[in-house]
């Protein structure tokens, strides 16, 4: 009886998003990878119990549809470098076995942000000692994981929305040279990973020109940097696809990769005072801002598609310039729109539903390649 169960179970494992309205006639869906492998890489950000296999569900559907991941914060300093000298590298080495045991190339997030930072950071006053964690910082953790990981985030989201520099913690104590010099840290302790700069509505123009400045910054100062991602944060019917067209444009012209790095697009209504991506924007709860409490209208599942297809009929006609396109989670119950810019709302901004079931938006997209809608 114990063999039967566990067969059942494997069956069932390998099933996992084969069913639901995107199962075809061979009774599996396609796998992003496989459909887009020609293409760019396609990926999704982990969180710890996917990347602890906690959920066998979660396991199958990773494996099966994507070639490349981002942990979604066990390589963040305030847990990978919870304290002054000590470093915790155990979760962040589960994730590199995790991406071995399923041949999933690894994008490290994020060496220095703003936000997220150990406490003992966040009371340095003085230069010195905020100089000596930064250098400290990059240099032990990206050398560590050279030759490991693929790519590192090497600073995120360092402009404001005006494309000036954020006074932040780094800048208002290092000047606004720190993201030169993480860059370089970063190169030297990692000469055999690539290195980027990400960022949240890069594609609008004010931001944008912002960010090529910087890059070009970096590039004058002959510190290698090898790549920009953008963020990707969207909103039902707003995906605004003649700035992001432009954006792959300008950065292509600066000779270096461009990515998709955490892509989403919520169907949520966002509360006024809200912009951009920014972890530090909360608001309350009201029932006004949570209208799909039970389950998604087949009017906006209809245009979740149409935003995706149209998403990505762009990032085909610029594949020779897009490295690779990853979703800010696996499935809906995953994604921290549940939570921001409102706590406890129910949102719906992936291609896969709560169980796994890929939605309207997933055949649309793969029927860009297949010219097939499954049903």
């Amino acid at each position: 009886m114990d063999k039967v169960i566990s067969f059942v179970l494997v069956v069932f494992i390998c099933c996992i998003c084969t069913g639901g309205n995107g199962q075809s006639a061979a009774g599996e869906i396609p796998s992003l990878k496989t459909v887009f492998k020609e293409d760019f890489l396609v990926g999704a950000a982990l969180n710890r119990h996917q990347v602890n296999e906690t959920d066998p569900m979660a396991t199958a559907c990773i494996a099966r549809q994507f070639n490349t991941l981002t942990p979604e914060n066990d390589m963040k300093a305030a847990l990978i470098h919870p304290e002054w000298g000590r470093y915790n590298f155990t979760e962040a080495d589960k994730i590199i076995a995790f991406g071995e045991r399923h041949q999933l190339q690894i994008n490290a997030h994020t060496l220095i942000w703003h936000s997220q930072l150990p406490a003992f950071v966040m009371h340095m006053h003085d230069k010195d000692s905020l100089q000596r964690f930064f250098k400290d910082h990059i240099s032990v953790i990206a050398s560590r994981y050279d030759g490991k990981v693929y790519s590192w985030d090497v600073v995120n989201e360092a402009l404001n929305e005006d494309g000036t520099m954020r006074k932040s913690l780094f800048q208002r104590t290092l000047g606004d040279d720190y993201v030169v010099q993480a860059f370089q840290l970063a190169g030297q302790a990692a000469p055999h990973t690539k290195l980027y700069y990400n960022d949240y509505n890069i594609e609008r123009p004010e931001k944008r020109a912002g960010a090529v400045a910087l890059i070009r910054k970096i590039q004058a100062a002959g510190v290698r940097i090898d790549g920009v991602g953008i963020q990707g944060h969207w909103h039902l019917g707003r995906v605004p696809l003649k700035d992001i067209e432009e954006s792959i444009l300008a950065y292509a012209a600066l000779g270096i990769d461009v990515m998709f790095t955490e892509l989403d697009i919520s169907v949520l209504p966002d509360p006024k005072g809200v912009e951009g991506a920014d972890v530090n924007q909360q608001k309350g709860y009201n029932n006004a801002l949570n209208p799909y409490a039970g389950s998604l209208p087949d009017s906006v599942q209809q245009q979740l598609a149409r935003d995706y297809e149209n998403l990505f009929r762009l990032f085909l006609r610029y594949k020779d310039k897009i490295g690779r396109v990853t979703f800010w989670g696996v499935n809906d119950g995953d994604s921290w729109l549940n939570n921001w810019p409102v706590p406890g709302r129910t949102n719906y901004p992936l291609l896969f539903d709560r169980q796994f079931n890929p939605k309207m938006a997933f055949n649309k997209v793969i029927a860009l390649k297949t010219g097939t809608v499954t049903k």
